[in-house]
C-alpha cells in the first residue's frame, strides 16, 4: 500500500504538480494479523496495546468482548474501534472474526511454527532449523499475500521508463540494491546501487523528471536511505520505497510503497526473514521488467550466460 503525504516536492521541475497525489490504496487478500504487526510502530500507544494484545493471544481476543479487551489493555471502547478502523476493520465484530481465522490458519504448521514460536537458548539444532525454514517460508508466504498488485504494476511501468535507475540501501538493505541492481544489468537495464550514503545523496541530487529511485529499508526508518529518497523525490524524480511498514517515514516521500510481511524474532537484528521477503519482491519487479520486452530480454540474457560460460573452466 502507499502512505499519503501532504508536503510539496522542492527543487524540482516546476511544472510538476505541487502537492503529493492521494495514496494508492487496494484490499489485497491477507490475514489481519499480518496488516496488524505492518502497522504497529505507526499506532498510538493506547491502540498498539490493543494491537499488541492481538498478535500475542487472537484466538484469546476473539473470545473477548469489546468492554473485557478494553479494560485488558488499560483503554476505552472508543479507542478498540478506533484500533479496528486503522486496520482496515468495520468494528470489532468484524476483528473478531478476522483473528479467529488468522489464528486458525497461522496454527496449521507444525508444532513449533506457532504464532508466539522464537528461537530460544534450549532449542535444539533440529528445532532452530525448523523454525528459520518456518519463519522464512512464511515472510514469503505473507509478502505475497498482501502485495498490492496495482502498485507493483505501477512500479514494473516506472522502472521500465526510466531514464535512470538509483538503488538506495544500507546494510544488509544494500545487498538486496546491489542485488537488484545485478538482475537489471543481465538484461541490458542501466541502474546504479548506492550503499555509500554520501554517494547515494550525491546521485539523488543529479536526478530529475524521468528518473527513478528505489529506497529499501525494512524499518522504514533508516536515516541515510530516507534522505537519500528524500532528496531524489524533492528534485523531481519518481519515488519508490520497499519497506515492512507502510506508515513509516521512507512512505513519506515515496509516490509508491511495496510492502513486505515479516514478524519481528530475536535473530530479527540478523536480518534474515526480513532479507528474504525484500528479495521475493525484487524478483517480482525484475520479472515484471523482463517480461515487458521478452525478446530484449532472453536475448540479453543469452549474451551475459555466453560471456560469462567462456571463462568457465571446461568439465
Amino acid at each position: 500500500m502507499s502512505a499519503p503525504r501532504d508536503r510539496q516536492r522542492g527543487g524540482g521541475d516546476a511544472s510538476r504538480r505541487s502537492a503529493a497525489p492521494t495514496a494508492e490504496r487496494a484490499t489485497p487478500p491477507q490475514t489481519v494479523l499480518v496488516q496488524i504487526r505492518a502497522l504497529l510502530p505507526s499506532l498510538p500507544p493506547s491502540e498498539r496495546r490493543v494491537a499488541e494484545a492481538a498478535i500475542a493471544d487472537p484466538v484469546g481476543v476473539a473470545g473477548k468482548t469489546i468492554s473485557e479487551l478494553a479494560a485488558e489493555c488499560s483503554t476505552s471502547e472508543t479507542t478498540v474501534v478506533r484500533f479496528c478502523r486503522a486496520v482496515g476493520l468495520k468494528g470489532y465484530p468484524d476483528l473478531r472474526i478476522k483473528l479467529a481465522s488468522a489464528a486458525g490458519s497461522e496454527d496449521s504448521g507444525p508444532a513449533w511454527s506457532s504464532a508466539g514460536s522464537d528461537i530460544g537458548p534450549g532449542d535444539s539444532l533440529a528445532d532452530v532449523v525448523g523454525k528459520l525454514g518456518f519463519a522464512d517460508a512464511r515472510a514469503v508466504e505473507d509478502t505475497i499475500a498482501q502485495l498490492d498488485l496495482h502498485i507493483l504494476e505501477r512500479a514494473i511501468d516506472e522502472v521500465v521508463g526510466a531514464s535512470a535507475v538509483d538503488l538506495y540501501g544500507v546494510g544488509a538493505s544494500a545487498l538486496i540494491a546491489l542485488d537488484f541492481q545485478q538482475k537489471l544489468h543481465r538484461i541490458g537495464r542501466r541502474a546504479t546501487a548506492w550503499p555509500d550514503p554520501d554517494g547515494a545523496l550525491t546521485s539523488a541530487a543529479l536526478l530529475g523528471r524521468g528518473d527513478l529511485a528505489i529506497g529499501i529499508s525494512h524499518t522504514g526508518a533508516t536515516t541515510d536511505t530516507v534522505a537519500a529518497l528524500g532528496e531524489a523525490w524533492d528534485n523531481g524524480a519518481t519515488t519508490i520505497a520497499i519497506t515492512n511498514f507502510p506508515r513509516s517515514p521512507i512512505a513519506e516521500v515515496a509516490d509508491h510503497v511495496l510492502t513486505t510481511a515479516v514478524r519481528e524474532t530475536t535473530f530479527r537484528s540478523g536480518a534474515m526473514s526480513s532479507r528474504i521477503a525484500a528479495l521475493t519482491l525484487v524478483d517480482c519487479l525484475f520479472v515484471g521488467v523482463a517480461q515487458r520486452n521478452y525478446s530484449r530480454t532472453t536475448r540479453a540474457l543469452e549474451r551475459t550466460y555466453t560471456a560469462v560460460h567462456r571463462r568457465r573452466s571446461p568439465q
